[in-house]
Protein backbone atom coordinates (compact mmCIF):
# COMPACT_ATOMS: atom_id res chain seq x y z
CA UNK A 1 0.00 0.00 0.00
CA UNK A 2 1.35 3.68 -0.79
CA UNK A 3 -0.51 6.89 0.28
CA UNK A 4 -0.56 9.72 -2.63
CA UNK A 5 -1.73 12.98 -2.69
CA UNK A 6 -2.36 15.14 -5.74
CA UNK A 7 -0.34 18.32 -5.87
CA UNK A 8 0.15 21.31 -7.97
CA UNK A 9 3.50 21.96 -8.26
CA UNK A 10 4.92 25.66 -8.87
CA UNK A 11 5.56 26.25 -12.66
CA UNK A 12 3.56 22.91 -13.69
CA UNK A 13 0.33 23.43 -15.42
CA UNK A 14 -1.22 20.34 -14.28
CA UNK A 15 -1.51 18.38 -11.40
CA UNK A 16 0.76 15.97 -10.75
CA UNK A 17 0.51 12.66 -8.07
CA UNK A 18 3.60 12.22 -5.22
CA UNK A 19 3.91 9.90 -2.18
CA UNK A 20 3.65 11.71 1.22
CA UNK A 21 5.93 9.24 3.23
CA UNK A 22 3.13 9.51 5.65
CA UNK A 23 3.51 13.54 5.81
CA UNK A 24 0.48 14.84 7.50
CA UNK A 25 -1.26 16.64 4.77
CA UNK A 26 -4.55 18.29 4.04
CA UNK A 27 -6.09 20.63 0.95
CA UNK A 28 -4.00 23.89 1.05
CA UNK A 29 -1.24 22.69 2.61
CA UNK A 30 2.11 23.26 0.71
CA UNK A 31 5.36 21.23 0.36
CA UNK A 32 8.52 20.59 -1.30
CA UNK A 33 9.23 18.63 -3.46
CA UNK A 34 11.41 17.42 -6.33
CA UNK A 35 10.10 18.37 -9.74
CA UNK A 36 11.65 18.61 -13.08
CA UNK A 37 12.44 22.22 -12.27
CA UNK A 38 14.42 21.11 -9.21
CA UNK A 39 13.56 21.37 -5.79
CA UNK A 40 9.81 23.11 -5.48
CA UNK A 41 7.18 24.18 -3.82
CA UNK A 42 3.40 22.75 -4.34
CA UNK A 43 0.27 23.17 -3.16
CA UNK A 44 -1.56 19.88 -2.01
CA UNK A 45 -5.17 19.63 -3.90
CA UNK A 46 -6.86 17.05 -2.29
CA UNK A 47 -7.01 14.97 0.76
CA UNK A 48 -4.33 11.96 0.46
CA UNK A 49 -5.92 8.50 -0.30
CA UNK A 50 -4.30 5.01 -0.01
CA UNK A 51 -3.85 3.06 -3.17
CA UNK A 52 -2.49 -0.56 -3.82
CA UNK A 53 1.51 -0.44 -5.56
CA UNK A 54 0.00 -2.37 -8.09
CA UNK A 55 -2.29 0.04 -9.70
CA UNK A 56 0.47 2.02 -10.13
CA UNK A 57 2.49 1.55 -13.13
CA UNK A 58 6.57 1.69 -13.30
CA UNK A 59 6.99 4.41 -16.12
CA UNK A 60 4.42 6.43 -13.70
CA UNK A 61 5.61 5.85 -10.14
CA UNK A 62 4.69 9.00 -8.24
CA UNK A 63 7.91 10.85 -6.90
CA UNK A 64 8.18 11.44 -2.98
CA UNK A 65 7.12 14.81 -0.93
CA UNK A 66 10.54 16.44 0.36
CA UNK A 67 8.70 17.92 3.49
CA UNK A 68 6.25 19.95 4.71
CA UNK A 69 6.81 23.89 3.42
CA UNK A 70 7.89 26.11 6.69
CA UNK A 71 6.60 29.73 7.35
CA UNK A 72 10.12 31.19 6.46
CA UNK A 73 9.36 28.79 3.12
CA UNK A 74 6.66 30.80 1.88
CA UNK A 75 7.85 33.76 2.63
CA UNK A 76 11.13 33.22 0.32
CA UNK A 77 8.46 32.91 -2.53
CA UNK A 78 8.18 36.65 -2.94
CA UNK A 79 11.73 37.13 -3.58
CA UNK A 80 11.43 34.06 -6.04
CA UNK A 81 8.91 35.67 -8.26
CA UNK A 82 10.95 39.29 -8.04
CA UNK A 83 13.64 36.75 -9.21
CA UNK A 84 11.73 35.86 -12.23
CA UNK A 85 10.57 39.20 -13.36
CA UNK A 86 13.66 40.91 -13.37
CA UNK A 87 15.14 37.76 -14.83
CA UNK A 88 12.04 37.85 -17.59
CA UNK A 89 12.92 41.70 -18.03
CA UNK A 90 16.82 41.40 -18.57
CA UNK A 91 16.45 38.14 -21.38
CA UNK A 92 13.82 40.24 -23.15
CA UNK A 93 16.63 42.72 -23.28
CA UNK A 94 19.32 40.49 -24.19
CA UNK A 95 16.86 38.88 -26.90
CA UNK A 96 16.51 42.03 -28.55
CA UNK A 97 19.25 43.25 -28.51
CA UNK A 98 20.82 40.13 -30.23
CA UNK A 99 17.89 40.24 -33.03
CA UNK A 100 16.97 36.46 -31.84
CA UNK A 101 13.96 34.84 -33.59
CA UNK A 102 12.38 33.65 -29.82
CA UNK A 103 9.28 34.58 -28.13
CA UNK A 104 10.14 34.37 -24.10
CA UNK A 105 7.12 32.55 -22.43
CA UNK A 106 7.90 32.10 -19.13
CA UNK A 107 10.66 31.92 -16.18
CA UNK A 108 10.53 29.74 -13.42
CA UNK A 109 13.42 29.14 -10.88
CA UNK A 110 13.54 26.74 -8.67
CA UNK A 111 12.70 26.82 -4.80
CA UNK A 112 16.33 26.65 -3.87
CA UNK A 113 17.54 28.72 -6.78
CA UNK A 114 19.98 25.97 -8.12
CA UNK A 115 18.84 26.84 -11.43
CA UNK A 116 16.17 29.51 -13.74
CA UNK A 117 14.35 27.36 -16.63
CA UNK A 118 13.67 30.33 -19.25
CA UNK A 119 10.89 28.73 -21.75
CA UNK A 120 10.42 30.15 -25.40
CA UNK A 121 8.77 29.28 -28.43
CA UNK A 122 10.84 29.79 -31.85
CA UNK A 123 10.11 28.73 -35.42
CA UNK A 124 13.33 26.48 -35.97
CA UNK A 125 16.45 25.95 -33.72
CA UNK A 126 17.68 28.93 -31.76
CA UNK A 127 21.86 29.66 -30.97
CA UNK A 128 21.21 31.11 -27.35
CA UNK A 129 25.19 30.33 -26.11
CA UNK A 130 25.85 34.16 -26.01
CA UNK A 131 22.35 34.57 -24.21
CA UNK A 132 23.31 32.17 -21.74
CA UNK A 133 25.97 33.08 -20.69
CA UNK A 134 24.68 36.84 -20.33
CA UNK A 135 22.48 35.34 -17.98
CA UNK A 136 24.59 33.20 -15.94
CA UNK A 137 26.33 36.18 -15.68
CA UNK A 138 23.89 38.19 -14.50
CA UNK A 139 22.06 35.83 -12.39
CA UNK A 140 24.88 33.65 -10.81
CA UNK A 141 22.85 30.49 -11.09
CA UNK A 142 22.70 27.65 -13.50
CA UNK A 143 20.32 28.69 -16.54
CA UNK A 144 18.55 25.99 -18.88
CA UNK A 145 16.61 27.41 -21.81
CA UNK A 146 14.06 24.99 -22.51
CA UNK A 147 12.29 25.31 -26.13
CA UNK A 148 8.33 24.38 -26.03
CA UNK A 149 5.30 24.27 -28.31
CA UNK A 150 2.14 26.22 -28.90
CA UNK A 151 0.44 23.74 -26.96
CA UNK A 152 2.99 24.01 -23.75
CA UNK A 153 2.61 28.02 -24.15
CA UNK A 154 -1.43 27.53 -23.27
CA UNK A 155 -1.09 25.74 -20.85
CA UNK A 156 1.66 28.15 -19.07
CA UNK A 157 -0.33 31.20 -20.35
CA UNK A 158 -4.08 29.71 -18.98
CA UNK A 159 -7.07 30.60 -20.16
CA UNK A 160 -10.98 29.53 -20.80
CA UNK A 161 -11.50 27.33 -23.24
CA UNK A 162 -14.43 27.19 -26.03
CA UNK A 163 -16.27 25.51 -23.89
CA UNK A 164 -16.51 28.15 -20.59
CA UNK A 165 -14.49 25.91 -18.71
CA UNK A 166 -10.82 26.61 -18.04
CA UNK A 167 -8.42 24.35 -20.49
CA UNK A 168 -7.64 20.66 -20.23
CA UNK A 169 -3.81 20.90 -19.87
CA UNK A 170 -4.33 23.48 -17.51
CA UNK A 171 -6.65 21.15 -15.25
CA UNK A 172 -5.91 17.30 -16.14
CA UNK A 173 -4.44 16.52 -19.10
CA UNK A 174 -0.70 16.22 -18.93
CA UNK A 175 0.49 14.91 -22.00
CA UNK A 176 -0.53 15.94 -25.56
CA UNK A 177 -2.27 13.51 -28.35
CA UNK A 178 -2.40 13.96 -31.59
CA UNK A 179 -5.41 14.98 -33.12
CA UNK A 180 -5.96 15.25 -36.45
CA UNK A 181 -8.91 17.28 -38.81
CA UNK A 182 -10.41 13.64 -39.78
CA UNK A 183 -11.38 13.57 -35.95
CA UNK A 184 -13.89 16.31 -36.40
CA UNK A 185 -14.73 15.11 -40.02
CA UNK A 186 -16.07 11.95 -38.36
CA UNK A 187 -17.62 13.79 -35.65
CA UNK A 188 -19.78 15.91 -38.01
CA UNK A 189 -18.01 19.57 -37.05
CA UNK A 190 -17.84 22.51 -38.51
CA UNK A 191 -14.52 22.58 -40.14
CA UNK A 192 -14.20 26.14 -39.49
CA UNK A 193 -10.81 26.92 -38.17
CA UNK A 194 -11.85 28.98 -35.20
CA UNK A 195 -14.52 26.66 -34.18
CA UNK A 196 -12.41 23.59 -33.60
CA UNK A 197 -9.34 25.07 -32.65
CA UNK A 198 -8.30 26.15 -29.27
CA UNK A 199 -6.60 29.07 -27.92
CA UNK A 200 -2.82 27.57 -28.79
CA UNK A 201 -4.34 27.80 -32.49
CA UNK A 202 -4.22 24.21 -32.66
CA UNK A 203 -6.58 21.15 -32.90
CA UNK A 204 -8.92 21.21 -29.65
CA UNK A 205 -7.51 18.70 -27.48
CA UNK A 206 -10.99 17.17 -26.53
CA UNK A 207 -11.88 16.16 -30.29
CA UNK A 208 -9.96 12.90 -29.71
CA UNK A 209 -12.10 11.89 -26.50
CA UNK A 210 -14.81 10.15 -27.97
CA UNK A 211 -13.11 10.29 -31.46
CA UNK A 212 -13.18 6.53 -30.87
CA UNK A 213 -17.07 6.29 -30.04
CA UNK A 214 -17.52 8.01 -32.74
CA UNK A 215 -15.49 5.94 -34.90
CA UNK A 216 -17.22 3.02 -34.35
CA UNK A 217 -20.83 4.03 -34.53
CA UNK A 218 -19.84 5.66 -37.71
CA UNK A 219 -19.43 2.05 -39.13
CA UNK A 220 -23.34 1.30 -38.16
CA UNK A 221 -24.71 4.04 -40.34
CA UNK A 222 -25.17 5.04 -44.18
CA UNK A 223 -22.64 7.54 -45.52
CA UNK A 224 -24.36 11.01 -46.44
CA UNK A 225 -25.73 11.15 -50.68
CA UNK A 226 -26.07 7.33 -50.79
CA UNK A 227 -29.58 5.63 -52.16
CA UNK A 228 -31.59 3.94 -49.14
CA UNK A 229 -35.09 2.90 -48.46
CA UNK A 230 -37.08 3.51 -45.54
CA UNK A 231 -40.15 2.75 -44.74
CA UNK A 232 -41.78 5.94 -46.70
CA UNK A 233 -39.91 4.99 -50.04
CA UNK A 234 -36.12 5.33 -51.26
CA UNK A 235 -34.26 8.05 -50.52
CA UNK A 236 -31.14 10.07 -50.58
CA UNK A 237 -28.95 10.20 -46.88
CA UNK A 238 -28.20 13.77 -46.06
CA UNK A 239 -27.20 14.39 -42.70
CA UNK A 240 -26.29 11.85 -40.35
CA UNK A 241 -26.92 12.47 -36.13
CA UNK A 242 -24.47 9.98 -35.03
CA UNK A 243 -24.81 10.03 -31.22
CA UNK A 244 -28.48 9.63 -31.34
CA UNK A 245 -27.95 6.83 -34.47
CA UNK A 246 -30.32 8.91 -36.53
CA UNK A 247 -30.27 9.53 -40.60
CA UNK A 248 -31.70 12.47 -42.10
CA UNK A 249 -33.44 11.26 -45.59
CA UNK A 250 -34.47 13.28 -48.43
CA UNK A 251 -37.27 11.70 -49.81
CA UNK A 252 -38.61 11.46 -53.38
CA UNK A 253 -41.14 14.27 -53.26
CA UNK A 254 -37.98 16.58 -51.27
CA UNK A 255 -39.35 15.83 -47.91
CA UNK A 256 -36.28 15.38 -45.44
CA UNK A 257 -37.29 12.67 -42.87
CA UNK A 258 -35.86 11.19 -39.71
CA UNK A 259 -35.52 7.44 -39.19
CA UNK A 260 -33.24 5.30 -37.15
CA UNK A 261 -30.87 3.16 -38.62
CA UNK A 262 -32.26 -0.18 -38.08
CA UNK A 263 -35.64 1.30 -39.84
CA UNK A 264 -33.48 1.70 -43.41
CA UNK A 265 -31.52 -0.49 -45.79
CA UNK A 266 -28.96 0.52 -48.59
CA UNK A 267 -29.42 0.14 -51.98
CA UNK A 268 -27.07 -1.68 -53.60
CA UNK A 269 -25.23 -0.86 -57.39
CA UNK A 270 -27.57 -3.46 -58.22
CA UNK A 271 -30.68 -2.07 -57.42
CA UNK A 272 -31.20 -4.21 -54.66
CA UNK A 273 -31.83 -3.33 -50.65
CA UNK A 274 -29.44 -4.75 -47.82
CA UNK A 275 -29.38 -3.93 -44.64
CA UNK A 276 -27.01 -1.68 -42.66
CA UNK A 277 -24.44 -3.36 -41.04
CA UNK A 278 -25.03 -3.73 -37.52
CA UNK A 279 -22.01 -3.51 -34.47
CA UNK A 280 -21.58 -6.69 -33.20
CA UNK A 281 -22.10 -6.53 -29.54
CA UNK A 282 -21.66 -10.63 -29.05
CA UNK A 283 -18.06 -9.79 -27.51
CA UNK A 284 -18.97 -7.17 -25.09
CA UNK A 285 -22.36 -9.80 -23.85
CA UNK A 286 -19.17 -12.60 -23.31
CA UNK A 287 -17.06 -10.22 -21.02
Amino acid sequence: MIEIVNLLVRGEGYVSRYETQRIPLVPGDYCLVESDIGIQLARVMCPPRIIKKRFISENEFPRKVIRKALDEDLAKIESIEKLEREAFEFCLERIEERGMTMKLIKVISAFDRSRAIFMFTAEGRVDFRDLVRDLAHRLKTRIEMRQIGVRDEARLMGGIGNCGLPLCCLTFLKDFHPVSIKMAKDQGLSLIPSKISGLCGRLMCCLQYEHAHYADQIKTMPKVNKRVTTPRGDGKVKQLNILKSLVMVELADGEIAEFKVDQIKMISAAGESEAVPQKNNSAASEE
